[in-house]
């Protein structure tokens, strides 16, 4: 059993916890993925590091609140236990030997991209941050992206926070002007990242995608998270995460995640109704 150590609400549907569990916490690194389930007859769902501690024996998850089972997950609490927690899984981000980047993460996924941003930092890397919400609402881990980039940008569709617009923008900018990066690591929404990865491209600039939003069962059993990368296919979870940027066929990633959307949002809603019936 893995207990939860800390629990904390970053906006109206993103939750971040802290989990008791040292044999992963030894051997995380950014980048990698854990499996979990919330109760013994629960689905097994795949959920990014978003920092470890070493030293306390825990590990950091961000979730936001989609379907069924993290439904369930938000409504444990602090002191609370959950029967399965397993990884380090995935590869973890190739950072050794890179000099200046840019790290481009969207919504939920910058949870995803501020263990990449900090691994970065940590080893004398010049990191800029470009990160993007719809609207100021849903911002997360401003602070924390500020404090591992020399220089950081903040953008929302709407204009209600940071520079109005997406994080093509600023990145767009940065390039036109002659900025050069090793390269540009993005991670967030499949869209987002395609508009990054063809804005790159037309500079020659090597970008590497995390493919984290269409895995499912974490193993490769499944196939829900195969991809086509230079015209072969792949699996997100066991050869991934991430990949050249420039090679993903993002219009058939982006088809094949919208098939059990309907399914999720039916659970989540079933699962809320339980959860209110119970509180009565």
């Amino acid at each position: 059993m893995y207990q939860i150590v800390s629990k904390k609400s970053l906006n109206s549907t993103v939750t971040q916890m802290e989990i008791l569990a040292p044999f992963v916490a030894k051997k995380a690194r950014a980048g990698q993925f854990i499996i979990l389930r919330v109760d013994e007859a629960g689905e097994r769902i795949p959920l990014t590091i978003a920092g470890y501690d070493r030293e306390k024996g825990t590990v950091k998850i961000i979730f936001q609140i989609v379907g069924a089972t993290t439904e369930q997950l938000n409504q444990k609490n602090e002191g609370d236990f959950i029967p399965d927690f397993v990884g380090p899984l995935g590869r973890p981000t190739h950072v050794e030997g890179l000099k200046k980047v840019c790290v481009v993460g969207g919504g939920v996924g910058c949870a995803i991209a501020l263990p990449v941003a900090q691994a970065l930092k940590a080893q004398g890397t010049e990191v800029t941050s470009i990160i993007g919400f719809r609207n100021k609402d849903l911002v997360i881990l401003e602070d924390e992206f500020k404090a591992a980039s020399k220089d950081f940008y903040m953008m929302t569709d709407d204009g209600s926070y940071g520079r109005e617009g997406n994080v093509c923008v600023p990145l767009k900018e940065l390039l036109e002007k002659g900025e050069t990066f090793d390269e540009v690591i993005t991670i967030g929404p499949l869209i987002m990242m395609k508009f990054v990865c063809a804005t790159t491209k037309e500079y020659g600039i090597k970008t590497i995608a995390s493919m984290n939003p269409i895995m499912i069962d974490g193993t490769g059993m499944c196939g829900g998270c195969r991809l086509t990368v230079g015209g072969k296919m792949k699996f997100a979870c066991v050869d991934g995460p991430e990949f050249d940027g420039h090679e993903i066929d993002f219009d058939e990633a982006m088809s094949r995640s919208r098939t059990y959307a309907e399914f999720e949002s039916r659970e989540r809603e079933a699962t809320c109704n339980l959860f209110k019936k119970e509180v009565r």
